[in-house]
């Protein structure tokens, strides 16, 4: 019942966003848009709810617990970035708007990208991670917790290989493709 739950809230984000956007930018109703869009984060809300009432009947915590725990940390890390990209691009479809941006490739700019995208993971970790401590101390049943408690390692395995992007793009930064700076012409022996 709970992965129908998890499925349901991710197409209510999705659907919400679409219908703040459509608002906001196709039929030019700002205050609607703006208000549907503040209510994307009431996705999560649901989610958070129906996964303590599902512990608090005397449920045993299983996978699909963990899964929730770990899509509300990433959707509330995430979600801020997910809602400004489609803006950008329903802004730039329906309303004229600068074409969006895309990450940067190469160099710094690409370096602090990839160290910021890592940032948002270890707060998405951070908070999936204290939901999943705080639902274990709330049921106080160690035997009826256990999968959560599995979720905090993987959890932390996942925070560890996105570790690659940013340490590789520190380590060695992409560079432009193509060919390089030409070297200077000799100077022509005098005649």
């Amino acid at each position: 019942m709970l992965i129908a739950i998890i499925a349901a809230c991710e197409i209510g984000f999705w659907v919400v966003l679409a219908a703040g956007l459509v608002a906001r930018y196709v039929l030019r109703l700002r205050r609607t848009g703006a208000a549907l869009l503040v209510c994307v984060p009431l996705v999560d809300v649901v989610l958070l709810t129906a996964t303590a009432i599902d512990l608090q009947g005397g449920g045993t915590a299983g996978f699909t617990h963990g899964l929730a725990a770990a899509y509300i940390g990433y959707s509330i890390a995430f979600g801020h970035s997910m809602v400004r990209w489609a803006d950008e691009r329903f802004a730039h479809r329906f309303a004229g708007g600068p074409p969006p941006r895309g990450k940067p490739k190469y160099g710094g700019a690409r370096v602090r990208y990839e160290w910021r995208e890592f940032g948002k993971a270890a707060i998405a970790t951070a908070i999936a991670c204290a939901i999943l401590l705080t639902l274990i101390v709330w049921v106080g049943d160690a035997g009826r917790t256990e999968a959560l408690q599995g979720w905090l390692f993987r959890l932390g395995v996942v925070l560890a290989v996105w570790s690659i992007w940013p340490i590789s793009h520190t380590l060695s930064p992409a560079k432009p493709k193509g060919p390089g700076p030409k070297a200077p012409a000799e100077h022509a022996p005098p005649r």
